[in-house]
């Protein structure tokens, strides 16, 4: 069907382009758009000759298809209606650039194989002018959320050569982002001219990313010099303007990777650059939520606790914690276990660490909640290699879904860098001015490290309306943080699960504070709130207090 659909393809008008073949999205051309579709949105019936298509589509050809077409005239209208909507393409197959031979005759297109990718003669398609009024801007409705689970992007050089400095910018913050962290981004000016000239005398990297501003027969016959140029294991990225499905499955017949029209967010660069490079068959990785304290004291270990707690017992998510107060640490004593040397064993020697070491190492408190407990030792120097503690967590992310990470009051390289690579931050302050101050000292660099992520989660422990010299709404109003809970003082409480060696919510289940901790924890994981039970309503026990 697909091979009868580009025989309708014209490939002689410039104006008209391919708007009247356009097909579904999807590196191999894809199924055929129905006619009806098309001409429905535009308000006409189907032209004389087309109506052939409306019954080779089947129900699930449809369902891919969605509600998009790519009619030139409909898109142009709905572009100036709405300059924000965004048509990028997520190819489901890609390959390496190839070099592209000279271009055939119309005519000789549809005799060609569609599938495959090299040693293949393939016409070049003539894209429409880029449009006038085509821009590139920031809008912070298109930012995808930052609990989308992003794994890593693995150790790839990358270069882009851009043509504005709007992308430029954009490029600039997806190199910073913590996905990106083992990538090395190098940036240039200049566009496709200056890719095909700089990779001369250069070797290519693992992926080149492009602006490309112009299109039609230009466009390929400067991507046909890359080809000549560049390694065929590189992979290619083009941000384009063109909204042209046309356009977009040549690209995918050339050799191009991918093709994003018009990106607005970094996180979209982002997402294209891990489908290349992360195997979408691999198994799921867990979260990481780091609790780092404003100050010493503030009880951000407890809080970590008991939020792991909960979230393993009431949430029913398997939950590793990860103490990394080495000399300090308290987990083991909030849940009655002894400490081992299992955490500080797969920190010395991070290399060794696998699925089978890592099940020996750790510490069952429950059928869900397992522990890496510090091994509170003073008679020895814990000098770790900052590289370990983020191998250790990589593997820990393997074996179970939340990872809560108990991050010591300190200041050092690998807890900068934890937290910077965390999913989520939580940030346990109390009402006084130095953890008004250290927190926002925190919020301002890690915002500044994470700029495609949402802010730190602030709490606030130990407040006392009376006693206390800040009030939460002035840290809303001086740090730009609402926090997401309030924790009262209650000294009683915190002493009787601390000297039973169990969870808040266990010790006191029904007290606000529970509550809050069950709140608070479906608030990190995304999670419906769990409820307190509360005790049922008898009118027996009414009947014999009034006796």
């Amino acid at each position: 069907m697909r091979k009868a659909a580009e025989e309708k393809i014209d490939f002689a008008d410039d104006e008209e382009g391919v708007a009247s073949g356009a097909a579904s999205l999807g590196p191999d051309g894809g199924p055929l758009l129905s006619a009806n579709v098309r001409y429905a949105k535009a308000g006409g019936a189907p032209a004389a000759g087309e109506a052939w298509l409306d019954d080779e589509l089947t129900d699930e050809e449809l369902a891919a298809l969605g509600d998009e077409d790519f009619d030139d005239e409909l898109l142009a209208a709905e572009l100036d209606a709405d300059d924000s909507e965004d048509f990028s393409f997520d190819p489901k197959e890609t390959a390496p650039i190839i070099e592209r031979p000279a271009a055939k005759k119309p005519g000789a297109q549809k005799e060609a194989a569609p599938a495959p990718l090299v040693a293949t003669a393939v016409a070049v398609a003539r894209a429409p002018a880029v449009p006038a009024d085509a821009s590139y801007g920031e809008d912070p409705s298109d930012y995808g959320s930052s609990d989308d689970d992003h794994r890593p992007v693995p150790r790839i050089s990358i270069h882009a050569f851009c043509e504005t400095p709007e992308t430029t910018a954009l490029l600039e913050r997806a190199a910073v982002d913590r996905r990106l962290s083992k990538t090395h981004m190098t940036m240039h000016m200049g566009g496709l001219p200056k890719a095909v000239d700089h990779f001369q005398t250069a070797s290519t990297p693992n992926l080149i990313i492009i602006e490309a501003l112009e299109g039609g027969d230009s466009l390929f016959a400067q991507l046909g010099e890359l080809a000549e140029v560049c390694d065929p294991s590189t992979k290619v990225i083009v941000l384009g303007r063109a909204n042209d499905i046309g356009l977009y499955r040549e690209l995918m017949r050339q050799g191009i990777s991918d093709y994003i029209v018009r990106p607005k967010s970094p996180l979209q660069i982002i997402k294209s650059i891990a489908t290349l490079y992360i195997d979408p068959a691999a198994p799921p990785i867990g979260k990481t939520i780091a609790f780092v304290g404003a100050r010493g004291g503030s009880g951000s270990s407890t809080l970590a606790h008991n939020v792991a707690w909960c979230a393993a017992e009431e949430l029913q998510s398997d939950t590793v914690i990860l103490d990394l107060d080495l000399p300090f640490g308290t987990a083991s004593l909030d849940f009655e276990q002894d400490p081992t040397s299992g955490l500080i064993e797969a920190l010395s020697s991070p290399e060794r660490l696998d699925d089978v070491l890592l099940d020996r190492l750790l510490q069952k408190h429950t059928d869900r909640l397992s522990l890496f407990t510090a091994p509170n030792l003073l008679d020895r120097d814990y000098d770790i290699d900052d590289q370990a503690f983020e191998t250790v967590i990589d593997v820990v992310r393997g074996a179970a879904p939340t990872i809560i990470v108990d991050v010591p009051h300190v200041w050092t390289g690998w807890s900068k860098r934890l937290l910077q690579s965390a999913d989520h931050i939580v940030i346990t302050a109390t009402a006084d001015l130095a953890s008004f101050r250290n927190t926002k000292n925190l919020v301002d660099i890690i915002s500044g490290s994470r700029p495609n992520d949402s802010p730190p989660i602030l709490v606030i422990n130990q407040f006392d309306a009376k006693l206390s010299s800040v009030q939460p709404k002035q840290y809303e109003e001086h740090v730009g943080l609402k926090p997401a809970a309030v924790f009262s003082y209650e000294p009683q409480l915190f002493h009787t699960a601390a000297t039973n060696a169990a969870p808040i919510v266990q010790v006191g289940a029904k007290t606000k504070t529970a509550q809050s901790i069950r709140d608070l924890t479906a608030h990190i994981l995304g999670r419906t709130p769990v409820a307190s039970k509360k005790s049922k309503f008898s009118l027996a026990g009414l009947v014999k207090k009034k006796k």
